[in-house]
């Protein structure tokens, strides 16, 4: 095996020396699973039409049909894909027209003539014919056929520079461009221009940027004929609002587009290349939503609409990786000839080498479910696709496109335990990626480099890469945002694990300074929990900040705890004393086991088998630090709960004698850089207070509801009621606007899941979802600009068998802006619902008395009742955020 990976690659790969002669704006191209970087506007610009219609100011000589039919035939031979034969007819036709010094004809000619020779790969041809095209056009007379020449020449500018990795220099030339199509009012080539401006922007991540970009093209498509081009600008929009996860939007302009490409001539080998990218794209869109038949099949069909093409292989390559995500090996092996043949006959463009990486990836995943000798042949093979990639990505001096070629390869060298080796192209790949500033892949080789130096048992140095790598992710917390996980990358596969990695390293207790290293780790997994929530709202809307717990409450304890794959670590904070740490000897599944057996028994108001449970999960939290949280005298538990354990109730924790809640108030945050510390108001508050009681859109009447809220209505005089028909989105709007209410008490069916589009709150008229919520809450229309005090959530509940449904509730109580939220992990008896809701408000209107005390005394109020006493009926309220 390794003689096989050495012969493969590191001839090709030792010998670089890493020189960068460009600087190239970093661009989002995390992981290349599901989509390439696939550019495809870019790749295919119009080519002139004809000729003579732009000769009109000058006199055409008469054997002038005899170029021009040359150059219509090399357009033909380009159209149909033959660019070696269309090379040689426009050739052909150059030599007539600098015969005849028809500057303009000739100066279109080798702009196109460059197009054919970026599709062979020829750069240094392709660069040498555009520039004479634009050394030529400006130098001719200024007049509509001259701008316009100059125009399509530094379109095609822009393609090579795209070709070559030249991102910003692409961009700048297509703005050039655009304001000659603007003066020529040649609104075909301006939106053809816009496209690939949008593309290039995508390309450099910055997908907002790109998105409007799109967008604003949309109200344009109406004022042109060219139906080919309307379904680009249809897909490019819609494919651009799949990568931003707005994925309900994106079907409207994916499906008319391949509407529209359905409906023209199937004789144009154009249109059929456009209609298979506009299949590959709805394959995309399929496959995010969870339809894995319906985007195989769109693959195929993209596959076969058109003949050998990048994207024919596009789409293969996107069969082959949804077939090993479905664990369908065997037909995923049986595919790999067939890839790697139509692979071995592309050229050297970008693109082109960004296949071969993708393959050469899938092929590594892959390794992972196979027998050890096939494992060893698609090492091998994987290792003999991406050194061809990187030398490549040398020829054609793509500094970004190498590194990810050489750090693909370390990590094939990681897969065969070749250390030493691994390392070695790691570190030229992390080398070039900080030499262009591409933070987005120098993460991940900092990360595989830390992996690579812990392997070694370097532990030291690997606490330090990895720690580059969290830097590294920080920074990019909001470009990452407004990518899809499931497209460009995924928070579980290439963002959650560095951190968890991190934490695990410093927690070991073998090198540096052990409180030194337990602050690191706090800071880590407080990032981490921020960079959840960041992807869960696919918005970097957080306000995050400091938080001295020691100067806000000098009787709160912080507790993390933090689920490894391995083990369960614990970090205590006390106030006013250096952090502390132990850990468990439970794995990550045990725990989510341990979780869920606790939850179905919790659900269950006859049984006591929760106990157990409960016990267990108190003895690895609690009980190693108990003795110190008591003699330090500690009113408030405050857990930042990690993964499964944000799905339980922390207040049932049981010590084989009491339950947690018995002896402390307790509250929850996602983070401390999260938490507004000011004490509640004392003083005669007013409430917005709303609710359901009837059945509603399938779910079932709480007749008890309105009980509950007139109680509520009573113990605080001045409040606002609105009940089923007049509990709508646009009465609490209204409402919001022209009075301030520091507490808000929705009494209604709710659902919370770690899919922000599955988090919501029913209405009479509708489902209000989490970003509803934030508009309602944070109008700049209010009266009273104040965040929320408290938010009230009853009668809601966590996703059935998501084991990450609890941070749906973390994120609606974060983007609602309230200081406290105060909500329920699943649906409870009515009556208890109403009896707790009692006294809590009852509480909450005492003097001196925090808002996680108020909670306790509720939660207690019904723990005293027999009728009420299981934690079925009063563990599910939870507290999260400001406790005092």
């Amino acid at each position: 095996m390794k003689r096989l990976l050495q012969s493969f690659a590191k001839a090709r790969i030792t010998r670089f020396l890493i020189k960068t002669k460009r600087r190239v704006a970093f661009i989002k191209n995390l992981g290349l699973v599901f989509l390439l970087f696939f550019l495809t506007t870019l790749v295919q610009p119009i080519l002139a039409s004809t000729i003579t219609s732009q000769l009109s100011s000058q006199a055409v000589q008469a054997n002038s049909e005899q170029p021009n039919t040359l150059f219509n035939r090399g357009k033909s031979f380009y159209q149909l894909g033959q660019w070696q034969e269309a090379i040689k007819v426009w050739e052909q036709a150059i030599k007539i027209y600098q015969q005849q010094n028809n500057s303009l004809d000739l100066a279109i000619t080798l702009s196109n003539l460059s197009l054919a020779h970026q599709k062979l790969g020829q750069w240094q041809e392709a660069d040498r014919t555009i520039t004479q095209s634009l050394q030529i056009s400006r130098s001719l007379e200024v007049n509509t056929a001259s701008q316009r020449a100059i125009a399509q020449a530094l379109d095609t500018q822009g393609n090579l520079d795209i070709g070559l990795g030249k991102i910003e220099e692409a961009i700048t030339v297509w703005q050039e461009a655009a304001i000659l199509h603007s003066k020529l009012g040649d609104l075909d080539q301006q939106i053809r221009n816009v496209l690939n401006q949008a593309q290039a922007l995508k390309t450099q991540g910055f997908y907002r940027r790109s998105l409007q970009t799109l967008e604003s093209v949309q109200s344009l498509l109406p004022k042109i004929s060219d139906d080919n081009l309307i379904a680009i600008a249809l897909y490019n929009y819609g494919d651009m609002l799949t990568t931003v996860g707005d994925l309900k939007l994106a079907h409207q302009p994916l499906d008319k587009s391949l509407e529209i490409l359905n409906h023209l001539s199937n004789r144009d080998r154009t249109n059929n290349e456009q209609k298979s990218i506009a299949l590959l794209r709805l394959g995309n869109l399929a496959r995010l939503e969870g339809k894995t038949e319906t985007a195989a099949e769109f693959y195929k069909k993209s596959g076969q609409a058109t003949g050998r093409s990048l994207t024919n292989i596009q789409a293969q390559l996107n069969l082959f990786s949804l077939l090993i995500e479905s664990e369908n090996f065997s037909e995923a092996l049986e595919m790999r000839s067939q890839i790697a043949a139509e692979l071995s006959k592309l050229e050297n463009s970008r693109e082109e080498i960004f296949a071969r990486i993708n393959y050469g990836e899938s092929l590594l995943r892959l390794t992972k479910f196979t027998r050890q000798n096939i494992t060893d042949a698609l090492l091998a093979e994987a290792a003999k696709i991406l050194a061809i990639s990187a030398q490549q990505a040398k020829f054609i001096n793509d500094n970004r496109t190498l590194s990810h070629a050489l750090g693909a390869l370390g990590n094939a060298y990681e897969q065969s335990k070749q250390i030493e080796s691994a390392q070695n192209l790691t570190q030229q790949a992390l080398a070039i990626a900080q030499s262009i500033n591409a933070t987005d892949i120098a993460y991940r080789w900092q990360w595989q480099l830390g992996r690579l130096l812990n392997a070694k048992g370097d532990t030291k140095n690997a606490i330090l890469a990895y720690t580059e790598a969290v830097n590294g992710l920080r920074q990019l917390r909001s470009d990452l945002v407004f990518v899809n996980p499931n497209v460009q990358f995924s928070f579980r596969e290439t963002v959650e694990p560095v951190y968890r990695q991190l934490v695990s390293l410093l927690l070991q207790g073998e090198s540096g300074d052990k409180q030194k290293n337990l602050v690191k780790a706090q800071e880590a997994i407080e990032s981490l929990q921020i960079a959840e929530l960041v992807n869960f709202f696919r918005s970097d809307c957080l306000n995050a900040a400091q938080v001295d717990i020691g100067q806000v409450d000098k009787t709160a304890a912080v507790i993390y705890p933090i689920i490894l794959e391995d083990r369960l670590e614990v970090i205590l904070s006390l106030p006013n004393q250096p952090l502390r740490h132990y850990a468990s000897k439970v794995t990550s599944a045990e725990m989510d086991d341990m979780v869920i057996d606790l939850r179905l028994n919790l659900r269950d108001p006859l049984s006591e088998d929760y106990l157990s449970s409960a016990q267990r999960i108190y003895d690895w939290l609690i009980r190693p630090a108990a003795s110190a949280i008591a003699q330090s005298q500690i009113k408030t538990i405050i857990f930042v709960s990690d993964g499964s354990l944000r799905n339980i109730p922390m207040s049932v924790l049981h010590d084989g004698k009491q339950f947690l809640i018995e002896n402390y108030d307790i509250a929850l945050t996602p983070s401390l850089q999260l938490i507004d510390p000011k004490p509640i108001a004392k003083q005669k508050v007013s409430a917005l207070i709303g609710g359901l009681t009837e059945a509603r859109q399938g779910f079932s009447a709480l007749p008890n509801v309105k009980g509950e809220l007139q109680e509520i209505n009573k113990q605080v005089p001045l409040s606002s009621i609105f009940i089923n028909a007049n509990f709508t989105k646009q009465n609490l709007a209204k409402t919001l606007i022209s009075l301030p209410f520091p507490i808000i008490h929705l009494a209604t069916h709710g659902n919370f899941s770690s899919e922000a589009e599955n988090t919501y709150l029913l209405t009479y008229d509708g489902k209000l979802t989490i970003e509803n919520l934030y508009q309602l809450l944070r109008s700049n229309d209010r009266s009273n600009r104040e965040p929320v005090e408290l938010l009230i959530l009853s009668a809601c509940q966590t996703a059935v068998g998501d084991k990450r449904a609890a941070l749906g509730l973390a994120g609606m109580a974060v983007r609602a802006g309230a200081r406290s939220t105060i909500a329920s992990l699943w649906s409870v008896d009515d009556e208890a619902t109403s009896k707790f809701m009692i006294a809590l408000y009852q509480s909450l209107s005492s003097a001196n008395v925090t808002r996680a005390a108020s909670l306790r005394t509720a939660q207690q109020a019904l723990l005293k009742d027999p009728k009420h006493n299981h934690p079925y009926f009063w563990a599910p309220f939870v507290l999260l955020g400001n406790w005092l």
